[in-house]
């Protein structure tokens, strides 16, 4: 595989894990305070659900649009993507938002669910169906955007749909090893990572994709081919941490120092 590939792969593999992480902590929650078969049912209605959109969506992109206005579409859903979550990195590593806690949310989501009511034992717990479908689908459709557009875009879905299956299945025997929320897996870390990665290969295929607007038609070329791809996600790791210099809050020795200042 060449560079473009692992790129692929890496960042697939690495969405894949953290948006399956957040799903499993929602289906633990129910599922061992509520009823297992009622979460495991909500959870493959929404593998159905993500099957056929997945198939829906793959195909009306790969047959509607020439390949210039492809990369252009595909790379501006990556780059909405990766920026949402470098925006959420940034916010984070400023401090100005709370790092995501895997263990609150599953406290929280126990929670919810122990004042829904009572379980009904012989019929189906709704409550802990739907909230295991719409953990799971609103979760997966994420990965489902990710594999499409980067499969596409790269014209290797195999690799693409490899990565996501084989993030998916590391999560589910990691969670189904450790019976609870997977709070030791730096996800805020991986999140910053991926965001790089999509916001990369984002801006690569969009600029790629703008020459569907030319006399041509065709995709315009970056000097040094895929190389172009690491300076890119270079350049948005660099903008990223000045943006994160200018948004962090001061320490509390330097509020005091700056309060003192102020007073006299």
């Amino acid at each position: 595989m060449n560079a473009a590939a692992w790129g692929l792969g890496a960042a697939v593999l690495l969405a894949s894990i953290v948006e399956m992480v957040e799903a499993l902590t929602i289906v633990m929650a129910m599922g061992m305070t509520r009823s297992w078969r009622s979460t495991l049912m909500g959870v493959a209605a929404a593998l159905v659900a993500l099957t056929a959109f997945t198939a829906a969506a793959g195909y009306a992109l790969a047959t509607w649009l020439p390949e210039a206005a492809l990369q252009l579409a595909i790379g501006g859903l990556l780059l909405i993507f990766g920026l949402q979550w470098l925006r959420k990195a940034i916010l984070r590593s400023s401090g100005r938002k709370a790092m995501h806690d895997e263990d609150q949310i599953y406290a929280e989501e126990v929670a919810a669910a122990k004042n829904a009511g009572e379980v009904n034992a012989k019929g189906l717990d709704w409550f802990s169906f739907m909230i295991s479908f719409k953990g799971v689908f609103l979760e997966g459709v994420e990965v489902v955007f990710i594999v499409i557009t980067f499969g596409l875009s790269a014209d290797n879905m195999p690799v693409a749909i490899g990565a996501a299956v084989i993030g998916v299945l590391l999560v589910l025997v990691v969670g189904i090893a450790v019976r609870g929320p997977l709070s030791r897996v730096p996800e805020n870390t991986l999140k910053y990572g991926v965001g790089l990665l999509l916001a990369g290969f984002g801006t690569y295929w969009s600029v790629e994709g703008l020459g569907i607007f030319t006399d041509s038609h065709q995709s315009l070329e970056w000097p040094g081919a895929d190389l172009a791809i690491l300076v890119l996600i270079a350049a948005w790791y660099g903008l990223s941490r000045l943006m994160v210099r200018a948004l962090k809050r001061p320490s509390s020795a330097q509020t005091e120092a700056v309060s003192t200042t102020s007073g006299s």
